[in-house]
């Protein structure tokens, strides 16, 4: 059984009452790849805006794999610790990584965090020496949209982070860098300048399936249900 970890921030989370792209992608999954799969991770749970904590089940459609490593407010510098035990325990074989708003925003300039990026990658290989990993481009949000210094930031680092996909790029343990997704727009893709919304969810699941079937023939080509 192949098994897929998403790894993330408030996006890849979520907050009660939504479906997630997680869910998005295992919908995809099911129909176009052949064999058998999971997603995995230490965490189930959703954001819950009432309490300000990862403590709601409350999702639209509760009835997929729930795994993942993803939290709100939480970054590569956040999950460096983390993945090797997350990836050991649960043999996770891909992982589908969104992480780094959070680290620019707050914690980290772009070279400390693409720093942080081959920490990780060490830490997962540590666990795994195969684990195979897609890596998503941090999407502009509004602040970036607001701020050209902060916009300048994020363009900094996605340019590192495909530097840094290639250089860590090996047959063993593959790295694929995935494209921003096609045609997001922020203004009707999210519902505040940086959370998606049921459509923005599925052009993030399908910045990962494309991905997925192009650089390994994992799947198909992404169509939105």
């Amino acid at each position: 059984m192949l098994r897929f970890m998403p790894v993330g921030d408030s996006m890849t989370i979520g907050s009660a009452g939504e479906h997630t792209w997680r869910y998005r992608l295992w919908q995809h999954l099911c129909a176009e790849y052949g064999g058998p799969f999971t997603l995995v991770g230490p965490r189930e749970t959703l954001h819950d805006p009432q309490t300000d904590a990862p403590t709601s089940y409350a999702y639209a459609d509760p009835d997929f794999p729930r795994g993942h490593l993803a939290g709100w407010g939480e970054g590569w510098h956040h999950m460096v610790p983390l993945v090797g035990e997350a990836v050991r325990t649960l043999r996770a074989d891909v992982l589908l990584v969104s992480l780094g708003l959070i680290d620019l925003g707050f914690y980290t300039n772009p070279e400390q965090t693409a720093d942080n990026v081959r920490a990780f990658v060490a830490a997962a290989r540590a666990a795994n020496r195969r684990v195979r990993l897609v890596l998503l481009p941090v999407i502009p949000n509004i602040r970036a949209e607001a701020d050209p210094d902060f916009a300048a930031q994020v363009a900094r680092f996605n340019d590192l982070l495909a530097k840094t996909a290639v250089d860590l790029d090996t047959p063993e343990s593959p790295v694929l860098l995935a494209a921003l997704p096609p045609s997001y727009d922020i203004h009707t893709d999210t519902y505040d300048g940086t959370h998606p919304n049921a459509s923005g969810e599925h052009r993030i699941a399908e910045a990962f399936a494309e991905a997925l079937y192009r650089g390994w023939e994992l799947g198909g080509p992404y169509e939105a249900a």
